[in-house]
């Protein structure tokens, strides 16, 4: 696990010096703090390459240093990540005649490459983003993992190819003009995030999930690597799908126990890392060391939970308590993240992951449970959606007309304010519908925030990413469609860059079982109503193993990672959000000043929880400011 830059340049313009691309390199120190490396070389012919690593040493800690290179030194590579089913390829490698000097994982991705070329992403199986230099073809190969777990950002010109697993990497080439790629702050409204291929900034792309890229004379090309089978084997009963799910889980979490250094888990008391908790635990011979976050405000605090979790599996646990002033970490999120991001939970995650540091070096998670298992209400609630799209058209239109515009607005959580908003949804097609439950703001919020100003319009243009994903999915049902959507959306742009981000800002290693590419194969394979068989909260998960969780956990819903922002923001002096509609803020050259004051004065009452809208636009405020 660690961070990783390169470049790649065949004319003079191109050229980043020593020192510039030290400083690239140097610029990821906290995401490999246990030691740094560089290779370089410039060809006659005009090519030049360089590729850096920041290491964070996990596998062969004593041996396993980066750039490393085959036994010619004429393949180079630089790898973040993990990749948990080395110790078996090593074994095939070697009784094909390769010759290793390390016993690391990613020595075994350098003769995995030499034996099946581009191919060889087909035998991984982990968590990655890696960069291959092939001196004898001149060619730059580059990878990211199935899922999206790892990051790889790059900027293409004329003249060269630059690449990093952090933005901020890129932004210090001296040749590169930092500019605002507008379209990127309607995205982020609706999204929370910025969505792959593009970023907030102009000429910086981020290599999507499950491809990979060359670059050869120049030219560069992508390609989808890994489609796997979206619709569910009919035939597969409940009981056969249990078994099936028991084995991978047990398969999966023996693979990522793999470590030369500490483990632990994070624990919330949900069903997830409930379950890989109670998975690893059964394995290990000792206490395994679990983490877990609290908040004093009743309805937000999942840490009696985890306490009851751990107490019922005999793990080793650790709570830590987040007050109001951790908000102060605003400025350190948007440093380390580099684009808007507005998913709060980023702040728990970010004192979890600090705390969890100090005892463990790697932290195993319940991430991608929901989103293999249909964990989140909306898919249930998609389903059943289904049946109101069947009723004839004149009575949709009766229930949905514009009766419903009339219905007076209410407090966020009155009988009256709910009818509105569910009637409302109603109207919508499936994608609208989705992105209003994934979103902090509706897509009226946006069309209203963006105003008459220079973004009117360009947020029907945002769509096209979640659209474009949806249409194809192919014939599903609306169920299976939203979660295959979180599962190619939401997850990676959203919950694993935010894993990724602020587990790596204090070196801490996370690893995700449930998003073993070959669970995830076998999930997409259990129909629907399976996956929803029961009363329990995620029945799939909580039937098949109920042995490792207790039964009032079984039974609670689900709560999410939230936080209270709309209780810790109520003062508008928090964070300077009475600056968000000042003439000379950032946010008010794109959005509407009276629309941004509603949203401040309307979380203020407490009729409306406008916490998560309130930190969306902190956070690009104060994001824009640093950057433009």
């Amino acid at each position: 696990m660690c961070g990783i830059s390169g470049a790649l340049w065949w004319s003079e313009r191109g050229f980043v010096s020593e020192s510039t691309f030290d400083s690239m390199t140097d610029m990821m120190s906290h995401r490999g703090p246990d030691g740094r490396g560089v290779h370089r070389r410039q060809y006659s012919t005009g090519v030049g390459v360089a590729l850096g690593h920041r290491r964070l040493s996990i596998i062969d800690v004593e041996g396993g240093g980066q750039p490393q290179h085959n036994e010619t030194k004429d393949v180079w590579i630089v790898f973040n990540g993990e990749i948990y089913n080395y110790v078996e390829l090593y074994d095939e490698l070697i009784k094909k005649g390769h010759r290793f000097q390390t016993r690391s994982d990613t020595e075994v991705i350098v003769h995995l490459y030499e034996e099946y070329g581009e191919e060889c992403l087909e035998y991984l199986r982990g968590m990655f983003a890696f960069a291959i230099w092939d001196e004898t073809k001149q060619r730059l190969f580059f990878a990211r993992d199935r899922l999206g777990q790892k990051p790889f950002v790059y900027h293409q010109t004329s003249e060269g190819f630059y690449f990093g697993s952090e933005i901020k990497v890129l932004l210090g080439l001296p040749f590169f003009n930092k500019k605002l790629r507008e379209e990127s702050i309607t995205e982020y409204l609706l999204y929370g995030y910025i969505p792959h291929p593009h970023s907030a900034f102009q000429g910086i792309s981020k290599l999507p999930p499950a491809h990979y890229g060359v670059i050869e004379q120049g030219r560069l090309r992508i390609h989808k690597y890994w489609n796997p089978e979206l619709t569910p084997n009919p035939k597969l009963s409940l009981a056969e799908s249990q078994e099936m799910i028991r084995h991978r889980v047990h398969d999966s979490v023996r693979t990522q126990l793999r470590s030369d250094v500490p483990l632990g888990c994070f624990l919330s008391g949900g069903i997830d890392s409930t379950v890989i908790s109670g998975a690893i635990q059964e394995q290990l011979d000792v206490p395994l060391n679990t983490f877990t976050i609290g908040f004093g405000v009743e309805g937000y605090d999942e840490s009696s939970f985890a306490a009851t979790a751990a107490k019922h599996l005999g793990t080793n646990h650790r709570c830590l308590q987040v007050e109001p002033d951790s908000m102060d970490i605003l400025d350190r999120l948007v440093w380390l993240f580099d684009e808007p991001f507005s998913d709060s939970s980023a702040i728990p995650t970010y004192f979890l992951s600090r705390e969890t540091r100090k005892y463990v070096k790697v932290a195993l998670t319940g991430d991608g449970g929901d989103e293999a298992f249909a964990g989140y209400g909306r898919h249930r609630t998609a389903e059943a959606l289904t049946r109101f799209d069947r009723l004839p058209s004149w009575l949709r239109g009766m229930l949905t007309s514009r009766w419903v515009d009339a219905l007076p607005r209410g407090s966020g959580d009155s009988k009256i304010g709910k009818l509105k908003n569910r009637l409302t949804v109603l109207r919508r097609d499936f994608s609208k519908r989705y992105l209003d439950w994934v979103s902090p703001f509706t897509l009226e919020h946006v069309e209203g925030l963006t105003g008459s100003g220079p973004l009117r319009g360009k947020e029907r243009d945002g769509l096209r990413f979640l659209s474009g994903i949806i249409e194809g999915l192919g014939p599903m049902s609306d169920g299976l469609r939203a979660m295959r959507a979180d599962m190619f959306s939401y997850l990676p742009g959203d919950l694993l860059a935010k894993v990724d981000i602020v587990s790596m800002a204090h070196g801490l290693e996370c690893r995700s079982p449930f998003l073993d590419h070959l669970l995830i194969e076998d999930a997409m394979r259990i129909p629907f109503e399976h996956l929803i068989a029961g009363q329990n909260v995620k029945p799939m998960l909580s039937e098949t193993f109920k042995k490792w969780i207790p039964e009032e956990l079984r039974r609670r819903p689900k709560m999410g990672f939230r936080i209270p922002l709309s209780y810790w923001l109520r003062d508008s002096e928090a964070l300077g959000q009475n600056q968000l509609a000042s003439k000379d803020s950032f946010c008010a050259q794109y959005l509407d000043r009276k629309a941004i004051h509603e949203i401040v004065a309307m979380n203020q009452t407490g009729k409306w929880d406008f916490g998560d809208r309130l930190w969306s636009l902190l956070f690009l405020e104060r994001w824009g400011r640093l950057h433009f």
